[in-house]
């Protein structure tokens, strides 16, 4: 996995991450503004509050379901890249290091066998 996939992961796993605590936030208030709305009405508080919360318990859950499943396939789609990132460059008979971080020592003998660039040297 190179340095970019992995920004790119998290980023998605920390946008996935607030979301969720913004759910959670409007559950609350929900839930707040349904056991006011309660209190004012004719009917038992404890059950119109109790019925609020099992129903954002439920919205909670899911939400929390559909985080996991997205870490498993942000997981697996990473797996994946690598797995291609490899075929591509076995294809191309690159076997140097699988990021682009470390220079490679093909790279200096490249510049004088590649003839579809022009030379930088010759500018």
């Amino acid at each position: 996995m190179t340095l970019g996939e992995t920004s790119a992961l998290d980023l998605a796993a920390r946008r996935l991450e607030r979301a969720v605590a913004q759910l959670e936030q409007r559950l609350a208030a929900r839930a707040t503004v349904a056991v006011a709305s309660a209190a004012a009405s004719s009917t038992s508080s404890s059950d119109v509050f109790d019925g609020e919360a099992a129903r954002l318990q439920a919205e909670l859950d899911a939400a929390r379901e559909r985080e996991r499943a997205l870490e498993e396939a942000g997981a697996q789609a990473s797996v994946a890249l690598g797995r291609a990132i490899a075929e591509i460059r076995a294809a191309l008979g690159d076997e140097g290091p699988v990021n682009d971080d470390h220079p490679s020592d093909d790279l200096a003998d490249a510049d004088e066998t590649n003839e579809l660039f022009d030379d930088p040297r010759e500018a």
